[in-house]
């Protein structure tokens, strides 16, 4: 009971298993297409429609009886051309001749059509047949049908031969492609003629195929190529395009793959605890992701602001320095204005001076003229060599902002340093180990680095490898004192900054001296029959 209870629960859950991704239903006889994935087959003949190809949205071959392929369900321009047979197509095919429903006339090449796959996002080739070359999942037909039966989707199946209402329908016919009830598959299979061999089935909404025919023979599958992995018939293994392949029968392929996903499914059973532990990990995860995300986009928004608080700042900072720009040349053009003014005729100064004319008196004239004179030379020189006191222009508080638009334009998220390149040629190993880098040029900055290094000579430690470190190195060399005499060591290094670890440089291998003090030694590297000035003082070289 608990048995029988526990996969009814599971028939329940699997129901996003069965949905089709195009439709969003349960599959109705689904296609394998050449990518694996399930889609329905009226689902597959409307997204061929709207790709714009007209005539490959055909029932698969391994349904000949469908009622979509019949004549009566097809236009009346194609019902009157008739496909060659495969040999004869397989001959025009290969020469380049002839043409059939869905070839254009004259086309040296094949039709190549391609299906866009609705679960991996990609283009598939379903060939010049289009969706006739492909097979149905009789298994997954089978799997949704025995789910409907137990959630009961769809309610009661009724017969489809019955005058309205019709009956419940308790028998199905594969032959026929028809559900019946008793009375009407009595009448529709007389006794003697040839329907009363027809074998009854449960009723259903789907019929299918005892088998799976090939869909270029029309013959039952009976073996599988592993180089194509496809099924292929007795015709198809002596035909060229498997010829080499490797193939097996089918029951081998059943067994292995059957032994496989068993071996699979036991091992996910067995390990529950795991998955639950995982569950547990993702789902903490998750909720990590949003609480990061959030402060991410907090932090985001205040460096915004702050950036758009100091260009507010600095645009009151350049307007108030324009404003008394503004206001200097405003009041000496005001002065410069009024001095003019004064020299119309009538003006003040004008008529002053046409009354100090008017003076007779001599002493008084020459006391009142003197001062009146010098502004007079001075509106006369002004006017000969006039000149507006401040130019109109503000060119020269244009601002140039080309360089700041373009680090604004790239304003991004701070990158982790790429993979250091390691400087061979400062890179030696004496008495002393001395390793130097140095970043890509289009790398992002690193605030420091850090060293690894281990000892290759030695045996191997069980579990993973272990690396010594020295951490937080400033600077793009590093200094490893007291290495051990005649032993190889491996080292890499990393860069390190606010966005995190970036990748290890590729690992450099270095062979100490067997013994310290020696100068020259067979199988020495070039690094190592430096001078040991060089060896010591490697950035002096």
């Amino acid at each position: 009971m608990a048995a029988k209870r526990g996969t009814k629960t599971s028939m329940k859950n699997m129901e996003k298993e069965l949905l089709c991704p195009v439709c969003q239903e349960m599959y109705k006889q689904p296609l394998v297409l050449p990518c694996t994935h399930n889609v329905c087959q009226a689902c597959a003949r409307e997204v061929l429609g709207q790709q714009g190809y007209i005539g490959h949205g055909g029932d698969p071959i391994s349904e000949p009886t469908s009622p979509a392929s019949t004549p009566s369900t097809r236009s009346p321009r194609l019902s009157r051309r008739t496909l060659p047979k495969p040999d004869r197509l397989d001959r025009l095919l290969k020469s380049g001749f002839g043409t059939y429903p869905g070839r254009k006339r004259g086309a040296l090449h094949p039709q190549v059509i391609m299906f866009p796959c609705p679960t991996c996002q990609g283009d598939v080739e379903l060939g010049e047949r289009g969706l006739a070359g492909l097979f149905r999942n009789l298994t997954l037909e089978r799997v949704v049908e025995r789910y409907r039966q137990s959630v009961s989707v769809g309610g009661a199946i009724l017969c489809q031969l019955c005058k309205p209402p019709p009956l419940e329908a308790t028998k199905g016919c594969t032959e026929c492609r028809a559900t019946f009830c008793n009375e009407c598959f009595k009448l529709f299979h007389p006794w003697g003629t040839q329907k009363a061999q027809h074998e009854p089935t449960l009723p259903t909404l789907s019929f299918r195929p005892k088998g799976l025919m090939c869909p270029d023979h029309k013959e039952e599958v009976t073996h599988y190529c592993k180089t194509c992995q496809r099924l292929v018939c007795q015709l198809c293994r002596v035909r060229r395009t498997h010829s080499g392949h490797k193939i097996t029968p089918v029951l081998s392929a059943y067994q292995a793959l059957k032994d496989k996903l068993t071996k699979s499914l036991t091992y996910i059973l067995g390990n529950q605890d795991t998955v639950q532990t995982q569950i547990c990990e993702l789902e903490e995860t998750v909720r990590h992701t949003e609480v990061s995300g959030q402060q991410a986009k907090e932090e985001v928004s205040q460096l915004v602001r702050g950036l758009g608080a100091v260009l507010e700042e600095k645009r009151a900072s350049l307007l108030q320095a324009i404003e008394e720009c503004q206001q200097e040349r405003l009041t000496r053009l005001s002065t410069q204005l009024q001095e003019h003014r004064s020299l119309l005729d009538g003006s003040g100064l004008v008529g002053y001076a046409q009354e100090v004319l008017k003076e007779t008196d001599q002493p008084c004239f020459v006391q009142a003229a003197k001062q009146l004179h010098n502004r007079i030379a001075r509106a006369t020189e002004a006017l000969q060599t006039f000149r507006p006191a401040a130019s109109s222009s503000f060119r020269h508080c244009q601002l140039d902002v080309g360089r700041e638009m373009k680090l604004l334009t790239e304003l991004s998220f701070l990158r982790v340093p790429e993979a250091p390149v390691i400087d061979t040629q400062r890179t030696f190993a004496y008495d002393q180990i001395f390793l130097c880098w140095r970043l890509p040029p289009h790398s992002p900055p690193a605030w420091h680095y850090t060293v690894e290094f281990r000892r290759t000579d030695v045996p191997a430690q069980p579990g993973p490898t272990r690396w010594q470190r020295r951490e937080e190195v400033r600077g793009t060399s590093a200094l490893l004192e007291n290495p051990d005499t005649g032993s190889v060591y491996v080292l890499r290094v990393r860069g390190c900054n606010k966005a995190g670890y970036g990748e290890y440089s590729e690992d450099v291998h270095l062979h100490t001296p067997p013994a310290p003090g020696m100068t020259r030694t067979a199988g020495m590297t070039a690094v190592q029959r430096m001078p040991p000035w060089r060896r010591y003082h490697p950035l002096l070289s």
